[in-house]
């Protein structure tokens, strides 16, 4: 039961704490948050103590004293692991600007503790990688894109041309697709990370009233992984077996409207 479960779509709440102006204009906390049954109970800050509340229960939940490892080994290393073994996973963050969901997904290079899902996923993959390379007849081929929607219309950031939309195609063999998406092959973290802020610099932003620099698109960072395998019993001249694994890293434009 445990690994259907880990297989399924899974809802994760993540709660940052107060901070800023929030905390100088006195703002009181109405949520609180049960680790181990997942429950999230929010109060009315207008009832009085024995007033109404509403209780939510999801697969898992972070409150606002959780570090950036503890949110990716709880909601994305097996997401991860799975997409190098050849699955498709996708992790994504959601909810209004301000919420946190760059912060997550991104983070701060430095310190190392700050790291969001995205950089914490690029040292996971590789780190699985060099571990197996080589090893029990593994080769690894890893590829990365990045493309924004953005009011409907496709872009894809790594393309010279950031004027041009891209094309949603689907075929019986390959389904849903982008047409002419821009790969490039990386074989380090370093490479990957060039990949990704080229990409960011192209990306669509905007000022609103809760953030002076939010990301008013969706963008998907997509680290393809291919692993070509020899397996005991084989004969020489038998082509490898091919499996292909697909990681979706998302980073939502804002919810509110």
């Amino acid at each position: 039961m445990a690994e259907k479960k880990a297989e399924c779509v899974q809802v994760v709440v993540r709660c940052r704490p107060l901070f800023g102006k929030e905390i100088n204009e006195g703002r009181q906390r109405v949520v609180d948050m049960d680790g181990k049954t997942g429950q999230v109970t929010l109060r009315n800050p207008k009832a009085d103590a024995n007033g109404e509340v509403k209780s939510f229960t999801f697969d898992k939940i972070f409150d606002w004293n959780c570090t950036q490892r503890e949110m990716y080994d709880g909601a994305a290393a097996g997401i991860v692991d799975a997409a190098i073994e050849g699955y498709n996973g996708t992790i994504f963050c959601y909810g209004q600007t301000g919420t946190g969901k760059t912060h997550s997904m991104e983070g701060k290079d430095e310190p190392p503790e700050m790291r969001g899902i995205i950089p914490n996923a690029f040292n996971h993959v590789f780190d699985s990688i060099y571990g197996q390379t080589g090893s029990e007849g593994k080769d690894y081929l890893v590829r990365a894109s990045f493309l924004e929607i953005y009011n409907e219309d496709i872009r894809d950031l790594l393309a010279r041309d950031q004027t041009g939309k891209c094309e949603l195609k689907e075929t019986p063999d390959s389904g849903v697709y982008v047409k002419d998406l821009t790969a490039f092959v990386v074989k380090g973290v370093s490479e990957l990370n060039n990949v990704l802020n080229v990409g960011k610099k192209n990306r669509t932003v905007g000022s609103t009233l809760m953030n002076a620099d939010s990301s008013r698109s969706h963008s998907i960072f997509t680290i393809t992984i291919e692993t070509s395998e020899r397996r005991e019993g084989d004969a020489p001249d038998d082509d490898p077996h091919i499996r292909v694994g697909k990681l979706n890293l998302v980073d939502l434009a804002g919810s509110e409207r």
